[in-house]
């Protein structure tokens, strides 16, 4: 919990691979309702794990402002990196989908959901696997999760955290990070940890 009892993370230990095994919520006040929460899965890997953790422990601006719609300027900031990368972008009814070049990965923005910004709908869905239908892993967000931290995690899928494949050589398997649990992130000293949060 943060010190200022704002923002919650919850680990669910022995959670499946493919149901909620993280919940990050925050609040406007430690007593009112959530303003914005974000889940993972318990197969999503520890890199993308770390990041999300990281950003929330030392970036400024994860929270937003309360009401806040997201409109056209959120989703072209929290998608910017992929645009970039040359996911390719496509509109079927109220979705719009980023799929990764390789077609391993994906971001899906509800736009229906999105029109309910008091509420804590799944907003932006995040998988990775070649059939979204049946994700190795999944990331869901509602309407008022931070522009900024969706922009980290499109940052990191844009540079395939989470979906490349490890070789290695000799009696040593085949690894994928896309199909590896995560292992809990560890805590890294480093001069922003001084500072307080």
């Amino acid at each position: 919990m943060h010190e200022g009892q704002t923002l919650r993370v919850e680990r669910l230990h022995d959670a499946p691979a493919h149901e909620t095994a993280w919940t990050v919520a925050a609040y406007e006040t430690p007593v009112s309702d959530r303003t914005w929460v974000l889940t993972a899965t318990g197969a999503t890997p520890a890199p993308v794990l770390e990041d999300l953790l990281d950003h929330l422990a030392y970036a400024d601006g994860w929270d937003t402002t309360a009401g806040a719609p997201v409109d056209e300027k959120t989703i072209t900031a929290a998608t910017q990196p992929l645009t970039e990368a040359g996911w390719k972008h496509t509109v079927n009814g109220r979705w719009i989908r980023w799929t990764s070049p390789a077609a391993d990965a994906g971001i899906q923005f509800d736009a229906f959901a999105a029109q309910h910004p008091t509420h804590t709908l799944t907003t932006w869905t995040v998988w990775a696997s070649p059939d979204p239908d049946h994700p190795t892993w999944t990331l869901t967000a509602s309407p008022r999760t931070p522009s900024s931290l969706l922009a980290n995690l499109s940052e990191n899928l844009a540079h395939g955290t989470g979906t490349r494949q490890i070789q290695v050589t000799g009696r040593d398997r085949r690894t994928s990070l896309a199909t590896t649990p995560p292992a809990v992130p560890a805590v890294m000293a480093s001069p922003a940890a001084s500072r307080t949060r």
